[in-house]
């Protein structure tokens, strides 16, 4: 049993040493017995009692007493309690509302409302005639600040081959992704085996070496441009001559249509082909083809899988507008080559085209003059060009028109040069030399005004903003290592932020684009057209 010392009489501890200690008039240690709740002084609340503050209180007579450790654990209890008491104390002060208080202040009120009447409809009206917000559009996507690599695409028989990509070209949904494979350097590849390979982005599992489609051609395929309504349909132009429209829907079968080796077939490499409506039935399309014989021809789809010549058109020296500064030609040579075609996005009828001999013709589908040619054929052909633009120094590779303004366009050729024109003049707007090598494609963004791309002979593909610099590219990035050519690029037009590029690898790449190059700015069609109108005066 635990006792306390005192003046050298022992006394049992807890309730019987008290009594014992009260008999002979002496006081306990822990003052007078209280049944209730201690009362702090200081704080002013309820504590628990305990018997440990007896033991305390009475310094180093107790030190084997078994209290000196709960003492210690007891009182780290009693601090959080404290604590907590003492902020439940603190009762909220309710807060009163005057009975006075009068929400409508009436005359007062109604004056200041007069007062600023004029000023506010004033500042109003300004706002809403501002154009400072024009075009802007809010985005709450994170800007992402590089141009990425999203897929890197090839058929390996193709590139065992060393087949180039010569084009690339979206399907109308935006989620195929097509390239046609041939040779763009010197040689004859109108026998060379090639082909037409589609990739599915969309699908799951996609198999990088592995296209969705694949079509053996018995050509080089030069060029390829998918259907604007079909999403399978793809037209397709040879180094043989032939036009070829493809159903990648049908494996077994693919072929649609085929020129076929007639009078009206092209006698040289096909180098472009486009989807063209036709003029009273804007739910039909034709081909349009241009190639290095000089004729610019127009396929419907027939009976027996025949495209069937419609319409055609013909370059002849001898018939070239007046401001055309031309070498004489070899003796008996009289067509133009055409390398490229561009039509514009305001007049149907309106196109450009691109020559072997580096000059740009502006040219119209309603043209009505006879063309001056020997060259057979089932329609009558006419002469297109109407005006000529100040030449590259070499061939013109590639031609685009402005989606946002109906007077310009880009062109690019061998003298490393993208060329900005309008319409209304023949020398450039403005010449950027990019490369000491060839220009291969240049295309205009289908939803920055003031954006383009080009494809340089060094391995680059090249994205320009004129908004902020006119001489150098915004970003420039590396499409093959070792160098070798990028021949043909794409916008993707529905999925805006994917740019596809092929290479003298046999690789496409899906480049995707930062907001930077995809979001329109406030008031930059403005500054395109004000760049228009400064080219014109």
């Amino acid at each position: 049993m635990a006792t306390c010392a005192l003046r050298g009489q022992l006394f049992p501890a807890g309730r019987a040493g008290a009594e014992a200690l009260a008999t002979r008039g002496i006081a306990s240690p822990e003052g007078p017995e209280r049944p209730g709740p201690l009362q702090d002084e200081t704080l002013g609340v309820a504590s628990v009692p305990s018997q440990w503050r007896a033991v305390q209180g009475i310094r180093g007579e107790t030190k084997s007493c078994q209290t000196a450790s709960i003492a210690t654990t007891e009182a780290s209890a009693q601090t959080w309690k404290h604590a907590d008491a003492e902020v439940q104390t603190e009762a909220p002060e309710p807060v009163s509302v005057p009975s006075s208080v009068s929400w409508s202040d009436g005359p007062g009120l109604a004056a200041f409302l007069r007062r600023v009447e004029p000023m506010v409809t004033r500042e109003l009206n300004k706002n809403w005639q501002s154009h400072a917000f024009d075009g802007f559009e809010v985005n709450w996507a994170e800007q992402q600040p590089t141009v990425t690599c999203l897929h890197t695409l090839g058929y390996p028989p193709a590139q065992a081959q060393g087949l180039h990509v010569t084009s690339v070209s979206w399907n109308t949904t935006g989620s195929v992704v097509g390239c046609a494979y041939g040779r763009l350097d010197d040689g004859d590849w109108s026998t060379l085996k090639s082909f037409v390979c589609a990739w599915n982005l969309d699908r799951r599992g996609l198999e990088p070496q592995q296209p969705s489609a694949v079509v053996e051609v018995p050509s080089a395929v030069m060029c390829l441009a998918f259907h604007p309504t079909q999403p399978a349909h793809v037209a397709g132009g040879l180094y043989s001559g032939e036009v070829l429209v493809w159903d990648l829907s049908r494996p077994e079968d693919p072929l649609l249509w085929r020129t076929g080796l007639t009078d009206d077939t092209h006698t040289d490499p096909v180098y472009q082909v486009l989807w063209l409506p036709e003029l009273r039935h804007s739910q039909r399309f034709q081909v349009l083809s241009a190639a290095a014989d000089g004729k610019v021809l127009l396929w419907q789809g027939g009976a027996g899988g025949r495209l069937r010549l419609s319409a055609g058109f013909a370059l002849a020296v001898q018939q070239l507008p007046r401001n055309t500064k031309l070498k004489k030609p070899p003796r008996g040579e009289t067509e133009v080559g055409t390398t490229a075609v561009a039509f514009s996005s305001f007049d149907p009828s309106l196109f450009v085209l691109g020559t072997e001999g580096g000059f740009l013709l502006k040219c119209s589908l309603a043209a009505a003059e006879a063309a001056l040619t020997r060259m057979p054929s089932s329609v009558p052909l006419r002469a297109p060009a109407q005006f000529t633009f100040s030449p590259h120094g070499g061939p013109v590779y590639s031609v685009s028109c402005s989606p946002f303004h109906r007077n310009l366009f880009l062109s690019a050729g061998t003298d490393g040069q993208v060329h900005l024109y309008s319409m209304l003049q023949a020398p450039p707007l403005a010449s950027l030399r990019l490369t000491h090598k060839y220009l291969f494609a240049v295309r205009w963004s289908p939803v920055r005004p003031l954006v383009f791309a080009a494809a340089s002979g060094e391995g680059d593909v090249q994205l320009f903003d004129l908004q902020k610099s006119s001489q150098k590219p915004t970003v420039s990035v590396k499409q093959t290592q070792d160098e070798r050519p990028v021949y043909c690029l794409e916008f993707n037009c529905q999925q805006t932020q994917l740019l596809a590029a092929g290479d003298a690898q046999g690789t496409v790449k899906v480049w995707r684009l930062s907001t930077e190059f995809t979001e329109q700015g406030p008031r930059e069609t403005e500054d395109l057209d004000q760049l228009a109108a400064e080219v014109a005066t």
